[in-house]
């Protein structure tokens, strides 16, 4: 237990401190957005790596058409209870010069932090209450923050969320819920600029199936196969949405893959391709 303690303090210690420079930094997440209800169990630790790239076309001089930093990412539950669940993450973003800092942005906020990046984290937690623990057949409840940063009027983005999700038999899991963020940062109003409107709430909503369930030497199962989708509203930062398919070599090591779609092009431009490693440990 002093062990675990001293884990989370450290955690809230660097997101507490950490100066930001743009990233999105997430929760347990569906694919691009975090409007799923799972949350890290108890002292399981989750180590991912997402990539957004382009694909047949080169950065450009407009910001957001080029590739994404890399997203490097740990996360641990940190509650030993079975039916409230809390989980809490940093995010590492790397390299730093692919960061937004010119382009449509350059009359906004965000431009005046370019050379100011100091440190490429950000923040994240979500409290899970699971499918089942209200009353027999309740929906699984999630509510948390992402992208908790330091830059002022930049990645100060502090989104809250909350999300209902349900298992339905056969045809998988559906989650929606909505999400508001502070609307001093750049990065929540139209085009990355503060003199345009804010767009820092919306809504979320997600889709997830499992296919091919096998067993391991264990006799844990899981599945093989699962598609995952899912959709944010607002021209800002996080507003888009994307369709992804993993497969899982153990029940604790997978590879998601596939294309999202952005609501800003100023900001993300139209699309990228992500790949993201996932560990349990």
């Amino acid at each position: 237990m002093k062990r675990m303690c001293l884990i989370v303090l450290v955690l809230v210690m660097f997101v507490l401190e950490a100066d930001a420079q743009l990233a999105h930094a997430t929760p347990s997440t569906e694919f691009w957005t975090p409007a799923t209800i799972d949350v890290q169990p108890f002292n399981v630790w989750h180590l991912g790596i997402d990539n957004y790239f382009t694909i047949g076309r080169g950065a450009g001089s407009q910001i957001g058409t080029g590739a994404f930093a890399t997203d490097v990412g740990l996360t641990v539950g940190v509650l030993p209870f079975s039916k409230l669940n809390l989980e809490v993450g940093l995010d590492m973003l790397q390299p730093i010069d692919s960061m937004v800092c010119a382009g449509g942005l350059q009359n906004g906020a965000v431009i005046a932090h370019c050379g100011d990046v100091g440190s490429s984290i950000l923040g994240n937690f979500k409290f899970g209450i699971p499918e089942g623990a209200l009353f027999d057949g309740s929906p699984g409840i999630a509510a948390g923050m992402f992208n908790i940063g330091g830059v002022n009027e930049v990645t100060n983005m502090d989104i809250g969320d909350f999300i209902i999700g349900k298992t339905i038999p056969v045809v998988g899991r559906v989650h929606v819920g909505g999400y508001l963020g502070n609307s001093n940062s750049a990065l929540l109003h139209e085009g990355g600029d503060l003199a345009n409107a804010r767009k820092n709430m919306g809504f979320m909503a997600a889709y997830d199936r499992g296919f091919l369930p096998v067993k391991d030497k264990e006799g844990n199962e899981y599945n093989k196969l699962s598609l995952g989708a899912d959709y944010a509203s607002g021209k800002n930062l996080i507003g888009g949405y994307g369709v992804g398919v993993a497969y899982y070599f153990t029940k604790d090591v997978s590879v998601l893959t596939g294309p999202v779609i952005f609501n800003d092009q100023d900001i993300n431009g139209r699309w990228k391709w992500s790949t993201q490693l996932d560990i349990n440990f």
